[in-house]
């Protein structure tokens, strides 16, 4: 039995230039480069239409959803795409019963587009939204299980907080849902790709991912996950594309009522995407080849060297219990310097600012000389 060769590098297949230390993941990812050449003869096809076939507008969104399900442990009809979070979101308003009275649980400073239409629905039929306290001690798992009772309709949550990449440990999450019989709905944009996550494990309503962070892929493209108990549900569109037969185009004026099967019926309109579709098929091929639990392992040597040199600088750090594999704050114990993210760039080093906290987000494309190099900049810089 052969061992498995350690995860490396992978810079050599990005357009990173040598002087460049990007560890902005969390904010953008640049896509691969063959990826990139599959997006450029994608959109040359647009020139001489009269190319694009009937099973162009079927198959390659099918084979997206396919990577996506294997991914995650799902179904390829488990999958819908999306043109955005705030799109998946709503679907999951839309089939998600909620009563007076009831809660609906988000954290503290949760990513917008996964706190806005909990409010919205709270407000339309007298429910209330409850949001998590920051732990001080960085464990949000507790805090969201303290939260979680019978009064629980709706459970909103990541899987790794956007500001500082603090974790939520989905499987007791999950099991405190079933348990109550509360609904989970996650946003997982700032870890699928990079954190293992199953949906066999944690049983989730709704899962809702955009692809241009860790998953290398372009922007306006996503999926969602919805549970087989609501694949009976209501989408937002009737689009033509959805519906059963919908690739027999001479007879498309014969209106059909049967939707397709699983989740087909979510699909946003013109799914076909034909010049995105290509560039997320490259990545999700490439990501799945490489497997999410060998990324997240060689993150985890990147996150935890920012640790230690954060320390070194006096710098406050979550504990390794409590953080995600791949996105990490350094907390100043005062304010950010001023100007320190523009000096920074002028380095050619790439970091985001979130409250007191440098955000730093690390992918496969970083090695140890990036952490290197940004901890010897701050160092003169603090």
């Amino acid at each position: 039995m052969h061992s498995q060769p350690a995860f490396t590098c992978k810079r050599h297949l990005f357009d990173i230039p040598a002087d460049v230390t990007y560890l902005n993941a969390a904010y953008m990812t640049p896509i691969l480069a063959e990826a990139a050449q599959a997006g450029a003869q994608a959109v040359a096809g647009k020139l001489q239409p009269w190319n694009t076939a009937v099973p162009d507008f079927f198959d390659p969104p099918q084979r997206a959803c396919a990577l996506m399900a294997e991914m995650i442990g799902a179904a390829a009809d488990d999958i819908a795409l999306i043109p955005a979070v705030s799109y998946g979101m709503a679907i999951a308003a839309r089939n998600l019963p909620v009563a007076a009275g009831q809660k609906i649980i988000v954290l503290a400073d949760q990513f917008p587009s996964n706190v806005y239409p909990w409010q919205q629905l709270a407000r339309g039929c007298g429910a209330e939204v409850i949001t998590v306290a920051r732990p001080d001690n960085g464990d949000w798992t507790m805090g969201l299980m303290a939260a979680i009772d019978q009064d629980t309709a709706i459970v909103a949550c990541p899987q790794a907080h956007w500001t500082d990449g603090s974790k939520v440990d989905l499987v007791r999450v999950g099991e405190a849902c079933r348990k109550y019989g509360a609904a989970l709905v996650l946003d997982l944009t700032q870890s699928l790709g990079v954190m293992p996550f199953s949906v066999r494990d944690v049983d989730p309503d709704f899962m809702i991912v955009a692809s241009y962070k860790w998953l290398l892929g372009p922007y306006s493209y996503g999926f969602i996950y919805v549970a087989p108990r609501h694949q009976g549900g209501v989408p937002l569109e009737e689009g033509w594309i959805s519906r059963r037969g919908s690739d027999n185009f001479a007879r498309l004026v014969d209106y059909q009522p049967d939707y397709l099967p699983g989740a087909g019926r979510f699909n946003v309109g013109e799914r076909s995407n034909f010049m995105l579709t290509p560039i997320i098929l490259h990545a999700l091929e490439t990501l799945n080849d490489w497997g999410v639990a060998a990324i997240a392992d060689y993150l985890a040597t990147l996150t935890d060297r920012m640790a230690d040199r954060a320390a070194s600088l006096g710098m406050r750090v979550a504990d390794k219990a409590h953080r995600s594999p791949h996105l990490i704050g350094l907390t100043f114990r005062g304010a950010v310097p001023e100007g320190l993210t523009a000096s920074l760039a002028a380095q050619k080093i790439y970091v985001s600012v979130r409250g007191n906290s440098i955000r730093l987000s690390p992918h496969v494309y970083n090695e140890a000389g990036d952490v290197d190099r940004l901890f010897s900049a701050l160092g003169k810089l603090i």
